[in-house]
């Protein structure tokens, strides 16, 4: 199943309507077995934007796909250029109140896992433990040619160097650390290659037109097998990627909450829609349950 750019769905008109309590999800997580599944608008309280929600990047910004990365040596230039910039903003992004409630959950034996569709390594910043990243993280890198894997700093340096004085203001960051810029401000940025092979080098994330590895979707099935109910924080569901493990606990009987500003293509499962920022529903789950959050954090991912 591959990711695309763009998808659009007709929210349904006879759903229940959301409610502000999060109540039902904190009753949820008392009882344990919870698996999560995340989204961009959990980021959006550190800074990251999201795609789809008020104000999203979609709105302005058609992400890179696959096939023009992989055939095009301009739109390798174009995105490492952005990229680059990108990161710099991207990799100060620190947890957010959600992220810490999450990572609390977790460590008091509450959750089953953590499935992200995140490349922001937050969820690990804050505590979280054997995170499944769904789209891959932006803190590694990967030959296309020799399957050699780097970290992100490394190249990040590499591109410094190589780029001396590459300065240009962006109009915004994206959710995948891709900042806005225009084909002037782009024009001249030296790509540099897998230092092991000699071949072009991708950031290990699972871009739009590409499909997620099978054996970590099956791992994710795996695990909403062994779920007792399925929390969905802050994601659309309108990539398939997402929605359809959401369709399998639905299926398999298993209570799907989902915590999400807006609607999103999953609410006909759901047996609760809480629509609250991020940040304040958790923290209020957590504070119902007498769960302590942490306040100290390690870095996320960071710049050169």
């Amino acid at each position: 199943m591959r990711m695309r750019p763009t998808l659009s769905w007709t929210p349904s008109e006879d759903l229940l309507p959301a409610t502000s309590d999060p109540g039902p999800v904190a009753d949820a997580l008392g009882t344990g077995g919870v698996l999560v599944l995340s989204g961009a608008g959990i980021s959006t309280e550190s800074g990251i934007p999201d795609y789809r929600g008020e104000g999203g990047s979609l709105s302005r910004h058609t992400p890179m796909t696959y096939q023009d990365f992989t055939a095009s040596a301009q739109a390798r230039r174009r995105y490492w250029a952005r990229s680059h910039l990108g990161w710099r903003t991207f990799g100060r992004a620190r947890p957010n109140a959600g992220h810490l409630a999450v990572a609390a959950f977790g460590q008091h034996g509450l959750l089953s896992g953590v499935i992200t569709q995140n490349v922001d390594g937050l969820h690990q910043a804050a505590g979280s433990a054997d995170v499944v990243e769904l789209h891959g993280t932006l803190a590694r890198v990967v030959c296309l040619s020799c399957g050699a894997f780097s970290p992100r700093r490394e190249l990040a340096r590499r591109l410094e160097e190589a780029n001396p004085g590459f300065e240009p203001v962006a109009a915004g960051i994206n959710p995948d650390g891709d900042a806005d810029l225009t084909d002037d401000q782009v024009a001249g940025f030296r790509v540099v290659p897998c230092t092991v092979c000699g071949g072009i080098l991708k950031p290990d994330v699972v871009f739009f037109g590409e499909s997620v590895p099978q054996e970590r979707v099956e791992h994710c099935r795996e695990l909403v097998r062994g779920a007792a109910s399925l929390l969905v924080l802050g994601s659309s569901l309108t990539v398939m990627s997402g929605l359809r493990f959401v369709r399998q606990a639905a299926q398999a009987g298993k209570p799907v909450l989902i915590v999400n500003r807006d609607q999103t293509r999953g609410d006909q499962y759901a047996l609760t829609r809480v629509s609250l920022p991020l940040g304040t529903a958790l923290g209020a789950v957590a504070h119902r349950l007498g769960l302590p959050v942490s306040r100290v954090v390690d870095a996320g991912p960071q710049p050169a």
